[in-house]
């Protein structure tokens, strides 16, 4: 059957494309390995001459599978899969990017895109080594060529394609609105049917998801790089690869840390658990590769300037990218699924992708355990006062932290495999916190120190000599934090609050010794210094951390005794927590919170991004400060329910004031609460749901309310006082206009209390007998639900990112320059 208004043609140039990348990697792998295996050099220049021009037709291919995908996105052709379920008309330019990385298609075509940079880089920059790394790199292309293909091997489902058409994916097999009623199959003109795609991810409708996932990915893609090398190094027993792999760990961890730190800013900007880090799933999973990368690197250096270590940094090189593909089995298998807000769904390719770690982690094992004994190592112990001995214990702290993070985020997987039930602790956060403060504590010093260490030996009067001052400054600088910052984190206990403080001196002593360092030791020659940059940056990073977690502070603590928020405060997925820290705000009734008074001003709905925006007016009780927050709220999509809430916050040199959307409640929905009549007379008392009301005294035409008044009318108020549970006190004035014998009501309210008065009629004149109308409802106001944290000195942890990224930087050319200047020793 031919259906109408069909695009074939791009699907048809996606598919073609996606065979000849598969075809074109296998054929560039064969290719390399055999140029590799082949020692005379003229045969070994042909067979690279070759696997260069079908690495060629390789990146080609991935390239017209990006422009092509990116058409069929952008243009809407819902007759793909891939279009339907990953964008809509409404998405502004910006998003139809973060289609890609929503689906996990586009999102191995982006890691693939990322290994054709780098490999270019390498076949221009490697030298004797591109035969060796770039076979390795090839067999990763043919791996993730293989994800995308979407065909069937001996009935077996290899890959899913997002080139397929949604009609051969079922998705209209339970719609009979698309089914011809004679025939009951797919009507020709099922494409007029369908108005819009199922739209991305309002999680992801955000400028760091455009930015973010490029970056993360060129990380993973680059861990293969020192991987390569070294598995080239197993096979040709050589060891020379040490040193032009040195750039490339820097550039891969500078790359991988920074799309690590980008998505902490993403969660900070867009996800309402109130801070950047939740040692969620997705989250180890990217951190852990990166501290075995570091690991590595320091280990790489180690071997460079004394001989020792170049067995394990043979090891981290490897479990590095390993943990790279296993982090993409964790969080692509769905098995993440219950513990994590960000993993992608199970595409039922669970064996392939474990196939893809085991592939390249069972050959890698072999090859090192074989090759152990034939790895250069020096039986002599490292000297205690050595600068190596010291930078390998802090890289052993490293990988063990990372084993630790991995293994408890991987106990879905243990579930799995072995049928236990292992629950996750209640506190997730802190169940990590309690292990990791210590880790920063060991690093932070050892940061700190090996500085002032030299390779081989250090004389101990040498390092005394120089490691007093530092150490010094850095006790004063911690202990005046400690003393007067108020750092005062007790939920866990003393011995916790501890550690806390013992981290904070250990991180100043980070930045304190290396900035030292720069000054002293390298005589401020800063274009040596990447490595002591990278160090003060890590040391920020820590001290950022370290103080805006401990005193974070909730500021929204409910005053008003008036809460709409229901379920468990435990619950997975509840950004509310504990109601007690939600504050509810009616419209333009400005309501005390502590340090400010509040007042939910208004609200818009944008068009453009479909957000409604909440304006909220902040005044400083001292100072009179005054500023306006905008959270924002979209609707869920995805078979969501609800809104999802977006933070805002108000940014200072050394704090943030962070507020989110808890609940919110419009009043555009019919009220259908009556009136209740009761009887009263001055100085009576009546109950209302949330308190009582005084009725003081009757009032006629009272001058400040002739503003209610029409000409020729004469009015009755009444002065009434509504206390409410919680001892606030509220001045309300409902009354009646008389104009011959026609009476007009003027009622009253009190928002926050959802209550209106009405003034019906005196009964008894001569006992000041009256009729009052009290109606209680929920449809009279708008209201919103706020959290509002502080978080102080945040801004020290972003600052410490851009100056760690920095460092890396110099550091990598640093390497690049002794590199070409073929110097054996790194200062």
């Amino acid at each position: 059957m031919n259906y109408i208004g069909e695009h074939l043609l791009p699907g048809q140039i996606g598919h073609f494309f996606a065979v000849l990348s598969l075809v074109a990697s296998l054929l560039a792998t064969i290719a390399y390995a055999l140029a590799f295996r082949t020692r005379e050099l003229t045969d070994k220049q042909s067979w690279i001459r070759l696997a260069r021009g079908l690495f060629l037709a390789e990146s080609i291919s991935v390239l017209a599978m990006f422009i092509t995908l990116y058409y069929i996105i952008s243009h809407h052709l819902f007759e793909y899969k891939y279009a339907f379920t990953h964008s809509d008309r409404s998405l502004q330019v910006e998003y139809l990017l973060a289609c890609f990385w929503e689906g996990q298609e586009g999102s191995f075509m982006l890691w693939s895109f990322w290994h054709c940079v780098l490999g270019w880089i390498l076949i221009w920059k490697s030298k004797e080594w591109e035969s060796g790394v770039m076979m390795v790199i090839s067999f990763a292309q043919f791996c993730l060529a293989s994800m995308i293909i979407g065909i069937y091997f001996f009935g077996n489902k290899v890959g899913s394609s997002p080139f397929v058409l949604s009609r051969n994916e079922g998705f209209f097999d339970q719609a009979p609105i698309f089914k011809d009623m004679m025939t009951g199959a797919l009507r020709a003109d099922y494409l007029t049917l369908i108005k819009d795609g199922s739209g991305l991810n309002t999680l992801l409708q955000n400028y760091w998801m455009v930015i973010h996932p490029p970056v993360l990915f060129l990380g993973f893609a680059s861990t293969i790089v020192p991987f390569a090398y070294a598995i080239a190094g197993l096979l040709s027993r050589k060891h020379e690869w040490i040193k032009p792999t040195l750039p490339w760990a820097s550039f891969s961890a500078a790359m991988l840390g920074t799309g690590v730190m980008m998505g902490a800013a993403w969660a900070y900007e867009s996800l309402s658990f109130g801070g950047y880090w939740a040692w969620d799933p997705v989250e180890n999973a990217s951190l852990v590769p990166w501290l075995t990368l570091v690991a590595g690197l320091h280990t790489n250096l180690i071997y460079r300037n004394s001989g020792y270590s170049l067995r394990p940094t043979y090891f981290f090189y490897i479990i590095s990218f390993i943990l790279v593909l296993y982090s993409t089995f964790l969080t692509r298998s769905g098995i993440l699924g219950d513990t994590s807000v960000h993993a992608f769904t199970d595409l039922g390719m669970n064996v392939q992708l474990l196939l893809f770690v085991l592939v390249f982690l069972l050959p890698a094992l072999f090859l090192y355990f074989r090759e152990y004994k034939t790895i250069p190592a020096i039986a002599k112990e490292e000297n205690t006062y050595s600068r190596e001995f010291w930078i390998f214990i802090g890289s052993l702290v490293l990988f063990l932290s990372g084993i630790i993070i991995i293994s408890k985020t991987s106990v879905p997987v243990v579930n799995k495999v072995l049928g236990t039930n292992i629950a996750p602790p209640e506190d997730v956060e802190f169940a990590y916190n309690q292990i990791q403060i210590f880790v920063a504590i060991v690093v932070g010093i050892l940061t700190a120190i090996t500085q002032y260490l030299k390779y081989k030996d250090t004389s101990k009067a040498f390092f005394g000599k120089k490691i007093w001052v530092p150490t010094l400054i850095s006790v004063l600088i911690s202990l005046s934090i400690s003393l007067f910052a108020d750092v005062n984190y007790d939920k866990k206990g003393p011995g916790f609050l501890f550690a806390i403080h013992m981290a904070i001196f250990a991180s100043v002593y980070a930045v304190v010794a290396n900035a030292l360092y720069i000054w002293k030791g390298l005589n401020g020659k800063i274009k040596a210094a990447g490595a002591s940059v990278a160090h003060v940056g890590f040391g920020l990073v820590l001290v950022g951390i370290l103080i805006s977690s401990s005193k974070k502070t909730v500021l929204s603590w409910n005053t008003t005794g008036i809460t709409p928020l229901q379920g468990d405060p435990k619950a997975k997925g509840n950004p509310a927590g504990d109601p007690a820290e939600n504050i509810t705000l009616f419209k333009t009734v400005a309501t005390d919170m502590g340090k400010f008074m509040v007042t939910y001003t208004k609200d818009t709905l944008n068009p453009l991004d479909r957000k409604r925006y909440f304006e909220i007016d902040f005044v400083a009780k001292k100072g009179g400060e005054h500023f306006k927050l905008y959270p924002d709220v979209i609707k869920q999509n995805k078979g969501g329910e609800g809104f999802s809430a977006n933070p805002a916050a108000k940014h200072y040199w050394h704090k943030d004031i962070f507020v989110y959307i808890t609940s919110f409640q419009e009043n555009n929905r019919e009220d259908t609460t009556t009136f209740r009549n009761r009887e009263a007379k001055v100085g009576d008392t009546l109950f209302y749901g949330n308190g009582f009301m005084i009725l003081n005294k009757v009032e006629i035409n009272p001058a400040e309310l002739q503003r209610k008044v029409l000409p020729g009318e004469t009015s009755l108020f009444l002065d009434m006082t509504v206390i409410s549970k919680d001892g606030r006190r509220y001045p309300v004035k409902p009354g009646i206009a008389l104009k011959g014998m026609e009476l007009r009501s003027l009622p009253d309210s009190v928002l926050s209390q959802s209550l209106v008065l009405k003034f019906n009629r005196v009964l008894d004149q001569n006992t000041g007998k009256l009729e009052i109308g009290v109606k209680e409802s929920g449809a009279i106001t708008d209201l919103i639900t706020l959290k509002v944290y502080e978080f102080p000195m945040i801004n020290v942890l972003w600052l410490g990112v851009v100056v760690m990224v920095l460092g890396f930087v110099m550091s990598i050319r640093q390497r690049l320059r002794e590199s070409g200047r073929g110097a054996l020793r790194v200062s």
